[in-house]
């Protein structure tokens, strides 16, 4: 159904609202739409949640969320916390865009963009919440792709901004090496859903609802945004060994042996370990950095994991 009444919650820090009207008004020309548009403005203070409040109070059907991933998680968190039936669209513009990236949404083509958040039909997906102890107290944010710490948090922290404003996601292959040297290991006391407690010494712990990363890269093979579960990567890398056995289970075992075996469930191996779970309680013994869709947070010893189905439901 075409959209009627949509509000733009727009990031200035990303485009200018000229440039997005003028993609608006392409894509409004060639699905034959006229919707009723407000615009709306993030800022410091307000990444997206309050906008997304006055866009439902203004009464739109579809919210469209122009920015980066921290925008859009923004965002998707309102629509989810306040249970309405507003859908969502995504005009991406950050460098990351993972959750477009996992549902297909237009990557560097804003009219396509737009017209699916006018045209498109919505899928319900889940969203991730995770309840974590920073050094300001205790936060609750959702997450549409994954949050953890590690290697993945690390390579957010570590990269160059001025980097990865010139060459986008290369810049993350950039820091690789230095992600590797200031991830060490440390011990995790985690608990999934009804399990059994868990002591391990780790190197990277992710929970995540989508599993693709920029350059196609698959972290979570067996990751559904729809099935009402999240997905579980452990990595216990230490030394030299314990990488070569990551490597070979990532590329391998969930990478190109998956090819040619469609339908093939994620394998572990001594280093690596995948689960499914629909909730986690996560403790450790030192403070680690941990990112949230592509966006740091801050350093913590406790993370609580829950997932809430069909949270959402995006154009």
């Amino acid at each position: 159904m075409t959209a009627r009444h949509i509000g733009v919650i727009w990031n200035p820090a990303k485009t200018s609202r000229e440039k997005l009207g003028s993609a608006l008004d392409k894509a409004a020309a060639s699905a034959q739409a006229e919707p009723e548009v407000r615009w709306f403005e993030t800022s410091k203070d307000d990444p997206g949640q309050g906008a997304a409040a006055q866009a439902i109070e203004a009464g739109a059907d579809v919210v469209v969320a122009a920015g980066g991933d921290g925008t859009v998680r923004a965002v998707a968190e309102h629509l989810a916390a306040a249970g309405t039936d507003v859908e969502l669209g995504i005009v991406p513009l950050g460098t990351g865009n993972l959750l477009a990236r996992n549902l297909g949404v237009p990557l560097l083509n804003l009219p396509a963009a737009f017209k699916r958040a006018l045209t498109g039909e919505a899928r319900a997906i889940d969203l991730g919440w995770l309840e974590i102890d920073l050094a300001a107290g205790t936060e609750r944010h959702a997450f549409g792709v994954l949050a953890g710490f590690g290697l993945d948090a690390h390579m957010i922290v570590e990269t160059d901004d001025d980097l990865k404003d010139k060459v986008g996601w290369l810049a993350y292959v950039e820091s690789l090496g230095r992600a590797l040297s200031a991830s060490d290991t440390l011990d995790i006391r985690y608990t999934a859903d009804d399990g059994p407690q868990r002591d391990e010494r780790v190197h990277t712990l992710i929970v995540g609802n989508c599993g693709t990363l920029q350059a196609g890269v698959t972290l979570l093979p067996d990751a559904d945004p729809s099935d009402g579960e999240l997905d579980l990567l452990v990595l216990g890398a230490d030394g030299a060994a314990g990488w070569a056995d990551t490597l070979r289970n990532m590329v391998w075992d969930n990478g190109i042996k998956r090819l040619v075996t469609p339908g093939a469930k994620a394998e572990s191996s001594d280093n690596v370990t995948h689960g499914r779970l629909k909730g986690l309680e996560l403790e450790l013994t030192e403070p680690r950095m941990f990112e949230i869709d592509g966006e740091d947070l801050g350093e913590t010893t406790r993370v609580t994991f829950t997932v809430q189905p069909a949270a959402v439901r995006v154009r």
